[in-house]
């Protein structure tokens, strides 16, 4: 049965209101149309729907049984309509974000806690991950973007922005006092009990493919799951810990820890923003994201 959907909307509004011409005012349209297309539906169905009443029109059984469906699909329909509007308009929605620990302290939360206030209703998940992890998240369509540290090796179609830099140092504490204003060789690491992080992370794979042109390879003391955890340690004096230096600032400065100095500085490094350019975001999404683009340091 092909029947023009209109008449089944404009069937839904004459119900609702028991009336040709309430419906007609709230459809914007003359008695008239609304009058021929509950004929032609009625025709197309082969049944009276309406019966004309001193007070406008009440629904014959057959159209009872009807209205009881039509309604809840067309209000299902509006309902839809109007949780997408929200969207649009960002008064609510969802986003999807993968972040490491780093990346979401020293960068993303004090974005992630401007946007809360100014769109409130817009759910936000962070999925907590180091970089190669958070890649394959967003290769498998699970967050919407994600904000990483470089090295970042990725397939081409995603786009990798840089948004701020970072620093890889060393650091310990007062029982390797000794150390502080000396100048190092790298290679001298390999007689100290250095500690870094366990697993594949951006900044292990960094800093151990840096050392390589050293002709130093570390054989750690500590591997530790968090670069906090490794803050920690290294203030006990229990190793020398490999960090990025946000992680240490609070420590540097009232002296528990100290930077040590080598002939030559690591190469900084950055906080990425990826996002896959052929699938499509949210609104809100959208709107995060362009937060952070436009507010990306300088290089």
């Amino acid at each position: 049965m092909d029947i023009n959907l209109e008449y089944y909307r404009i069937f839904y509004y004459v119900s609702r209101h028991r009336s040709i011409t309430l419906a007609a005012e709230a459809l914007s349209l003359s008695q008239p149309a609304v009058s021929q297309a509950v004929k032609n539906l009625e025709n197309a169905l082969g049944s009276r729907l309406f019966v004309r009443t001193s007070k406008g029109v009440r629904l014959t059984t057959e159209g009872e049984v009807l209205y009881s469906y039509i309604k809840r699909g067309y209000e299902t329909i509006l309902l839809g309509e109007k949780k997408y509007k929200e969207m649009l308009d960002l008064e609510s929605g969802e986003i999807r974000i993968g972040a490491s620990d780093m990346t979401l302290q020293f960068y993303l939360l004090s974005y992630l806690e401007e946007f809360h206030e100014a769109y409130p209703k817009i759910k936000v998940t962070v999925t907590n991950a180091p970089t190669p992890e958070t890649l394959r998240h967003l290769q498998d369509g699970k967050i919407d973007f994600g904000v990483v540290s470089t090295p970042v090796n990725t397939k081409a179609n995603l786009s990798v922005i840089p948004v701020r830099k970072i620093q890889d140092v060393f650091v310990a504490g007062r029982k390797f006092h000794a150390l502080q204003g000396k100048k190092l060789s790298y290679k001298e690491l390999e007689h100290l009990p250095v500690m870094c992080l366990e697993g594949s992370t951006s900044t292990k794979t960094y800093v151990e493919e840096f050392l390589k042109q050293y002709d130093v390879q570390l054989k750690p003391e500590f591997e530790l799951a968090t670069s906090n955890m490794l803050i920690q340690f290294a203030v006990k004096s229990l190793g020398i810990a490999s960090v990025v230096r946000d992680f240490a600032a609070e420590q540097l400065a009232d002296g528990e820890l100290f930077e040590l100095e080598f002939e030559s500085e690591i190469p900084q490094r950055e906080f990425c923003i990826v996002y896959d350019e052929k699938i499509p975001r949210t609104k809100a999404s959208e709107e995060l994201l362009g937060r952070l683009l436009s507010k990306r340091e300088e290089n």
